[in-house]
Parts: C-alpha cells; sequence; structure tokens
C-alpha cells in the first residue's frame, strides 16, 4: 500500500485537502496541518492519522518577526515527518507552510502533487508558484490558471 502525507495550512487549505478524504482509506496516509483551535477535532476523525507543524502566518509586523523562526522549526519538524513516515507521495493544497515539506520530499524522492487553490482563478500564489517549478504534478482548479502554469494538470473543482 502506498503512503501519502496529505498536508495543508489551516482554513481553506485544509478544507479543499479534506475534500479528497474519501480516497484516504486506499492509502497507508498520514495528515498534517497547523495546531489550531480548529483543526483540534480532527484528531478524533483520523485517529493516529494527523500531525502537526506550527502555525505561520505573517499579516502583522510581530508575525513578521517570529514567522522566519516558525519556517525554520517547520523545516526541522517537516524533516521528523519525512524520517519517520517516509511517504511515496505529498499532496498538498499549499499554502506556504507546506514548502519544507514538499522540498524534502524532491530531496528524499518522492513524489509531490500539488493542487493550487480554488480561491484564486485569476492569478497564482506564492507556493504555487514556488513549487510549480518541481512538483511531479501541478493542478489547478480553473482552466484560466493554465496561461501561469502550461504545464499543469485542468483537473476541475474539488468541491
Amino acid at each position: 500500500m502506498k503512503k501519502v502525507m496529505f498536508i495543508a495550512s489551516t482554513g481553506g487549505h485544509l478544507n479543499e485537502l479534506l475534500q479528497l478524504s474519501p480516497c484516504f482509506s486506499k492509502y497507508d496516509y498520514t495528515l498534517v496541518t497547523e495546531k489550531t483551535k480548529s483543526n483540534i477535532g480532527l484528531e478524533d476523525k483520523y485517529p493516529n492519522r494527523v500531525h502537526y507543524i506550527l502555525s505561520g502566518t505573517y499579516t502583522t509586523w510581530k508575525a513578521k518577526c517570529t514567522y522566519l523562526f516558525k519556517l525554520f522549526a517547520n523545516c526541522w519538524i517537516s524533516l521528523y515527518y519525512m524520517i519517520k513516515f517516509r511517504p511515496d507521495f505529498v499532496v498538498t493544497t499549499g499554502s506556504h507552510n507546506v514548502g519544507p515539506m514538499c522540498c524534502l520530499a524532491k530531496l528524499f524522492g518522492k513524489k509531490v502533487i500539488f493542487i493550487e487553490t480554488f480561491a484564486n482563478s485569476t492569478a497564482p500564489t506564492k507556493a504555487g508558484k514556488i513549487i510549480y517549478k518541481f512538483a511531479d504534478y501541478f493542478i489547478v482548479q480553473w482552466e484560466s490558471m493554465l496561461a501561469y502554469y502550461p504545464k499543469a494538470i485542468y483537473g476541475g473543482w474539488i468541491y
């Protein structure tokens, strides 16, 4: 059975990723997201499958100061998860906190599948622009996004 790590930041990115939950049982899967109050219930729904990275948003000045430290810590947490779970595939809907895991997956010779967010139909995301360069499969949910990502696969909406 293939090992798949599903990873997304909290909020809309995680909501999109959870739309794929019907296929979770087909794999030896791990779900990784940020530890926030809104995500605590995931442990009940997916017992022994949910693991956390640090929440890292940079919308305020104070958050910008701590973001680099959290990003560095997430690199180490991601390395730990990569070694512990040894996924064959990393599937993500973004955002910036998944970058370290995607980079490590490529370094470890794993496949990276990035699904560009449904929320953007007219402009690429920062994470998308970075991960597009090395993702094995890059999926867009809007046909208009193929103008920004010509090698992407148009997959339609997850919802």
